[in-house]
């Protein structure tokens, strides 16, 4: 009972007092849209709830977050990692059964910490690829943990989703919001300057998951701050994502090499299996390319697509544009995701092997989900063309996702 009632102390508290902004509260609007959906008063929204979601090995304590709003959409999110756990889409008014948990996760804190493939986290300071861990910023070189062969991955070792935020719920006039924030510090796994990073996930009643990520520095340094989810419309524990049709608003895509890092050209999507253009009738399904995808490889090679897309039409003017839209045939589901960033990683869950038991005993094996990471292209930093990771003082970067479902 001690415990019960300090978390929700700790609630009151954090809803009365001052908070970090969550970009929901003034979120872009879409390109050719005139104006976002028109969510209900604050007041009509129940506020955030936290209760433990476990320790860390150190001793300090985890918390899990759950937003609900009326019409059945709801999603949990936690300090560690600032992880989406789970989110939950509610049944068509004409359909049977409940709502169904379209995120690949762990019920517990415990699973997390054995390690997984960044299951809904927010990911930095710099995600995806950078060649061999090393790059130049002012003429001074900077070596970063590697951990994804020889280069560095979504951060390093301890990147940010491992780390424990700081969470503070409130309402906004959108709908229910868990922000979070943590200090990287200057040295972080090789990155120069301190860096304060932002993230906050905001749920409206008309089934949008609002992501916004926001960093700054005292020192120049580079980010590209991602998020992680493993999707699934069919559900978390249905399988592979093969059936899912797809989306992607773009007509070029980056060629990687052997290590997956891009060569630094855009090929053309036209007539290969990374063709997800919207215009295709019908679309593209994912099981195509994860059957193709790489070509002759060896029984037992990961399967599928792992590339990052150039989103059609991207200026640095901060508006959202549609990146991918998903659609489980079968359910109807359907997810629309629009985005600030130039690019698009589209990820099959390729390295998914099975060995992974998720929710309520769920095997994931491989391709069981799909991720979507807008971002800045992979190695930018490498790439003095294309649209910069660097991140100076005074400055702020600057990353919203509007995640758009429907039943």
């Amino acid at each position: 009972m001690i415990r019960t009632a300090s978390i929700r102390a700790m609630v009151a508290s954090a809803l009365a007092a001052w908070c970090l902004p969550c970009l929901a509260d003034d979120v872009p609007k879409p390109a050719g849209e005139k104006n976002m959906p028109a969510s209900p008063a604050a007041a009509a929204f129940a506020p955030p709830t936290a209760k433990p979601f476990g320790r860390l090995p150190d001793g300090r304590e985890a918390h899990l977050y759950t937003l609900e709003v009326p019409g059945g959409w709801k999603a949990t999110v936690t300090d560690y990692g600032a992880i989406l756990t789970s989110f939950l889409v509610p049944p068509r008014d004409d359909a049977q059964g409940g709502p169904v948990d379209v995120v690949l996760g762990f019920d517990s804190l415990e699973g997390y910490l054995k390690g997984h493939p960044y299951f809904g986290a927010i990911c930095g300071r710099c995600s995806n690829r950078i060649a061999a861990g090393t790059f130049e910023l002012d003429g001074k070189a900077y070596t970063l943990a590697t951990n994804n062969g020889p280069n560095h991955l979504h951060g390093g070792v301890v990147g940010f989703d491992k780390k424990l935020w700081k969470g503070t719920p409130r309402i906004t006039p959108r709908g229910p919001c868990v922000a979070f924030e943590m200090v990287s510090p200057d040295g972080d796994e090789g990155y120069p300057g301190r860096v304060l990073a932002q993230a906050s996930y905001t749920l409206t009643p008309v089934g949008e998951l609002v992501v916004e990520m926001r960093a700054t520095t005292d020192a120049p340094t580079i980010v590209n701050m991602v998020h992680h989810t493993y999707w699934n419309l069919a559900g978390h524990a249905s399988g592979s994502i093969r059936d899912h049709e797809l989306a992607v608003a773009a007509d070029r895509y980056l060629p990687v090499d052997a290590g997956s890092i891009p060569t630094g050209t855009f090929a053309p999507v036209a007539d290969t299996p990374f063709d997800f253009r919207p215009e295709r009738k019908p679309w593209g399904r994912c099981g195509a390319a994860i059957e193709t995808l790489p070509p002759d490889a060896a029984p037992g090679t990961p399967r599928g697509v792992d590339h990052n897309y150039v989103v059609r039409g991207w200026k640095p003017d901060g508006i959202l544009r549609t990146a991918a839209t998903l659609r489980d045939p079968a359910s109807g589901r359907m997810l629309e995701l629009l985005s600030d960033q130039p690019g698009v990683q589209v990820y099959m869950g390729n390295f998914l092997d099975g060995t992974l038991t998720g929710k309520a005993g769920a095997i994931y094996a491989p391709n069981g989900g799909i991720c979507l990471e807008t971002q800045k292209y992979p190695d930018s930093i490498h790439h003095a063309d294309w649209p910069s990771v660097r991140l100076d003082p005074g400055q702020t970067a600057t990353h919203t996702m509007v995640h758009r479902f429907t039943r």
